[in-house]
């Protein structure tokens, strides 16, 4: 079987938790429409058991509310796809590990679930480090599917944790 990742992104997530690992840094995730592929990439690279500290894929609303205590009446009044959420998730991967760092995302990747207001390829992105508040992103992928929607989710995912990481 060959590599599950594009070799220029297992580079730069080896450059990362060659980094971290330096650094003495612990990463937590908190996915939804990433499904675990962010971990997924973490995991692939040899040594990882020392910087990855858990994944949480959290796709269905009750997950955001059962593993990483997102408030139901917060998914329920800005829907799972919403700044709101992706910082509750960030903070609640945090609380809910002993990472340093947390990444999280939540969108939608199609190819139905859009709408007018939320259309498919949108994902909000929250990074969070323990002790402070987390930095919220917004980015609207073009609609080119599912697969590509989630992939391009996962390597703007990869650069929140490289800037983090680096500063």
């Amino acid at each position: 079987m060959s590599a599950l990742f594009d070799p220029g992104l297992l580079a730069r997530a080896e450059a990362l938790i060659r980094l971290c690992t330096t650094k003495g840094l612990k990463i937590t995730t908190a996915e939804s429409c990433t499904g675990g592929l962010i971990t997924a990439l973490l995991t692939e690279i040899p040594g990882s058991s020392a910087v990855v500290d858990r994944g949480f894929m959290t796709y269905s609303n009750e997950a955001k509310a059962e593993m990483i205590g997102v408030p139901v009446s917060l998914i329920d009044t800005h829907g799972a796809v919403s700044a709101p959420v992706a910082r509750a998730m960030a903070s609640g991967a945090l609380q809910h590990s002993k990472a340093d760092l947390s990444v999280a995302v939540t969108g939608i990747a199609g190819p139905g679930g859009g709408s007018p207001e939320k259309p498919v390829g949108l994902v909000q992105f929250a990074r969070a480090r323990r002790g402070a508040e987390p930095e919220l992103f917004e980015k609207r992928f073009d609609d080119k599917g599912r697969a590509s929607i989630r992939c391009a989710a996962l390597e703007f995912a990869l650069t929140l944790l490289e800037e983090a990481v680096a500063s």
